[in-house]
């Protein structure tokens, strides 16, 4: 019984460090997270023990062969799910290292490109640099929203249950839960665009829809 709790315990400890890639988490903070769960395993545990000991209920006695089977899926399950686990932690760095690298290109390129050689009324400096600016603006804005769209809550995610929240409020903040995405896109868009992309439900794809009709404007209209 005592190992079939233990192995309970381990399940739900990798349930809940999957996805931890840090160096450790402390005790403390393992014992604040995980206390419930703690004390439910302890009374699940100490009910049959008591019924056995103090009742003579001994035919609650099981028997080590499926303990020891139990034990081993269970070892398996916990290899596994700390592999994919730290399969997607390494995952998430290199699109992200993507998403990082197609933004210095596109900032490049429209320094680069954007500029008066094939332009019927070429502009001014500043004329120029206030597009550079406006296409700069709107692919910030547009990770801004796609990373608070990557927070919000989905239906098969344990991060807002009540013992990750009350991990979360205690040892770290989220950046979006702070503040609104309104609040900080709206300086950085004309007031047209500001609208159009607040009345969308995926803003980020509406803001990557916008970037591309400005370019094509660019491009057809070479400042004529």
């Amino acid at each position: 019984m005592l190992f079939g709790c233990a192995a309970k315990i381990g399940f739900i400890f990798v349930n809940y460090f999957s996805m931890h890639s840090g160096n450790h988490y402390s005790f403390k903070e393992v014992v604040f997270w995980t206390r419930r769960d703690i004390f439910a395993l302890l009374i699940v545990a100490s009910v049959p023990t008591i019924l056995y000991k103090l009742l003579g209920w001994t035919w609650l006695v099981l028997l080590w062969l499926p303990i020891a089977l139990l034990g081993a899926a269970v070892a398996f399950v916990v290899g596994f799910k700390n592999n994919a686990s730290y399969d997607r932690i390494g995952e998430a760095p290199r699109i992200w290292g993507s998403i990082i690298n197609r933004g210095r290109t596109l900032a490049i390129m429209s320094r680069d490109f954007i500029t008066n050689r094939h332009a019927q009324k070429p502009l001014d400096e500043l004329g120029l640099r206030q597009i550079h600016s406006e296409i700069y603006h709107r692919h910030f804005v547009g990770l801004t929203a796609f990373y608070f769209q990557l927070r919000e809550a989905r239906q098969w995610e344990a991060i807002y249950k009540k013992h990750n929240t009350e991990y979360q409020n205690r040892w770290f903040r989220v950046e979006e839960h702070d503040h609104q995405l309104a609040d900080l896109i709206k300086p950085y868009l004309s007031p047209t665009e500001y609208k159009l992309v607040m009345r969308k439900g995926n803003k980020a794809a509406q803001l990557i829809a916008l970037q591309s009709a400005h370019l094509k404007r660019i491009r057809s209209s070479r400042w004529s």
